[in-house]
């Protein structure tokens, strides 16, 4: 891990105005954070966050991804949140003394931004409108959950697929002129985890998804979606 204070992954970007609690606040407010940053870098694999740790910083991803996950107690690992340029974490720590409740790992080399607890405290007070987008944040989170819930005792293996499909689509996809290019930033064995069945059916999965046209598998690493609506249509209608 590098800690410094003059950053040349922001390319003269305040990163702070990509994170949608800062978006709508003026040059001068954002000035007054970018003062507060500090600045880190991680490399693939390494611990952000440990499980259990006291988070006492709010953490903005500048580049790079990362995955929020906890163990079992045999090392089973199941994934819960995704995050890449512009989101952010520790926000359920800033009011309270709770202790981080999954670990946060780098998935490839990882530029983040901190703002200590005491100085985020204090910018609410100041700035009110950031503890209500705080909120916000928080309820996404909960919704992402309970789909993840859901979707585990409601929906079929395939439409669990699908939708971690669409939405690594929505979140790191790029648009071509006949479809959505797709970076999977996971491997088949962690959208097991992400989805909770294991790497064999995920495979058998979308590979049933590419001959039916679907969806076209490029290598291990990317899936070209060429009729989102259909892909769509086909999770919201199908059903255990």
């Amino acid at each position: 891990m590098q800690v410094t204070r003059q950053c040349k992954h922001c390319q003269h970007k305040l990163c702070a105005k990509r994170v949608p609690i800062f978006s709508t606040m003026s040059t001068e407010e954002i000035n007054e954070i970018t003062d507060l940053i500090i600045r880190k870098s991680y490399a693939k694999g390494e611990a952000i966050i440990t499980e259990g740790e006291t988070i006492d910083r709010l953490i903005i991803i500048n580049s790079g991804k990362a995955k929020g996950c906890k163990y079992s107690i045999d090392g089973k690992e199941q994934i819960l949140y995704l995050y890449s340029d512009g989101d952010f974490f520790g926000e359920r720590n800033l009011l309270t003394n709770l202790k981080a409740s999954y670990s946060i790992v780098a998935l490839e080399a990882v530029h983040v931004c901190m703002i200590l607890k005491a100085d985020i405290r204090q910018l609410i007070k100041n700035h009110p409108e950031i503890g209500l987008k705080i909120m916000e944040e928080l309820t996404i989170k909960l919704e992402r959950l309970e789909n993840t819930i859901e979707q585990m005792g409601t929906r079929t293996v395939e439409i669990r697929v699908i939708g971690a499909l669409l939405e690594f689509a929505e979140k790191f996809g790029m648009e071509k002129e006949t479809g959505r290019m797709v970076a999977l930033p996971l491997s088949r064995e962690g959208i097991a985890s992400y989805i909770g069945v294991t790497r064999e059916t995920v495979s058998r999965s979308m590979n049933a998804l590419d001959e039916e046209g679907l969806i076209k598998i490029i290598g291990n690493k990317k899936v070209f979606i060429e009729n989102m609506a259909a892909l769509k249509n086909r999770f919201s209608e199908t059903k255990l």
